[in-house]
């Protein structure tokens, strides 16, 4: 077993390496066509000669293969550029970013995983019952809605017209570890609660959706009524013979939607001021900082790379009989 295990994690590291390979290529092509950075770099009275001497200083002046390969022989050494613009390395200001990226990532799928899969219990259970039906109505409207209208919504409501919650910005931080957390602070938290909702609002919806339909699924199963017949509690036939049985695509799901939250949260992130890696992220596209760009898509593909494995783990820990080469091809 632990043989398979160890070939098991070679062969996701080498896949996880020519994803992360052709993410780069990608990238590099992609910005190449998008435009010069030097059009941005350089302010427009600059004359021929100018403009030559910040593209060489920024290595823009090779043909972009040659761009790519000492990029690639850099990063293999942990140096993923300097930004242009905050003239920094890249890699470092994305990491300062990730702790606010990932408070509100796990706020948000905080949120949506427990409420997602509680309504979604109470839907599943009782299917006929006007609640339910009004649950199920309302997941509907939360895969409908497009995130930066309700997250507009949510600052027009809560802080201007209501005036219960700031509308922009982290709030105070405390420090654990060096890193600075807000919502250990109430002040933080108060930050914190408007743009984690609105980017929970469509995760929520989905789970409770996809645990609806797995309760559905199994509560009529043999082995279910087994239980009900011997008397088990309602709440042992829920939480060991019904949820436990769905929870495994539910935290398939629940890891690939943390990744898509964290990759996703520039449009949050942009509306309420929230200075995570979207944040950054929006800012470099805008003055074609590719340093950057490449630096927050590297981390986000290892951070998929990561849930992805931690999810195939779970599987094993939720049921025994998934083994190495099944979680393998899950991921």
């Amino acid at each position: 077993m632990t043989g398979t295990m160890a070939g098991w994690l070679v062969r996701r590291s080498a896949q996880a390496a020519l994803v992360v390979l052709a993410m780069t290529v990608l990238v590099f092509v992609g910005l190449h066509v998008a435009g010069n950075p030097v059009d941005i770099l350089v302010p427009p009275e600059a004359d021929a000669a100018e403009r030559a001497r910040i593209a060489a200083s920024f290595g823009l002046d090779q043909p972009l293969w040659r761009q790519y390969l000492l990029f690639v022989a850099r990063a293999l050494q942990g140096d993923l550029g300097r930004s242009f613009i905050y003239n920094q390395p890249a890699l470092a200001l994305v990491v300062e970013r990730l702790p606010a990226t990932l408070e509100l990532s796990l706020a948000a799928l905080v949120l949506a995983a427990g409420l997602g899969i509680g309504f979604g219990l109470y839907a599943g259970l009782r299917p006929r019952a006007a609640a339910a039906r009004l649950i199920m109505a309302g997941s509907v409207v939360g895969l409908s809605l497009p995130g930066f209208w309700v997250g507009l919504m949510l600052v027009v409501g809560f802080s201007v017209r209501l005036g219960w919650l700031p509308s922009s910005g982290r709030g105070e931080t405390v420090a654990v570890l060096g890193v600075g957390w807000s919502f250990l602070t109430a002040d933080g938290l108060a930050h914190l609660i408007l743009p984690a909702a609105n980017l929970a609002l469509f995760k929520l919806a989905l789970i409770l959706r996809l645990t609806r339909a797995g309760v559905r699924e199994v509560v009529h199963l043999d082995y279910v009524r087994f239980a009900r017949a011997r008397g088990l509690a309602p709440s042992r036939v829920v939480g060991v013979h019904i949820l436990r049985t769905i929870l495994i695509p539910i935290v398939t799901v629940i890891g690939l939607e943390f990744c898509s939250t964290v990759a996703f949260s520039m449009v949050t992130e942009s509306i309420f001021a929230w200075p995570g890696m979207g944040r950054l992220m929006v800012e470099s596209i805008h003055v074609l900082d590719r340093p950057v760009i490449v630096a927050y898509l590297v981390a986000v593909v290892l951070l998929f790379v990561a849930v992805n494995l931690l999810a195939d783990i779970l599987y094993r820990l939720l049921d025994p009989r998934v083994g190495t080469a099944g979680a393998g091809s899950g991921a």
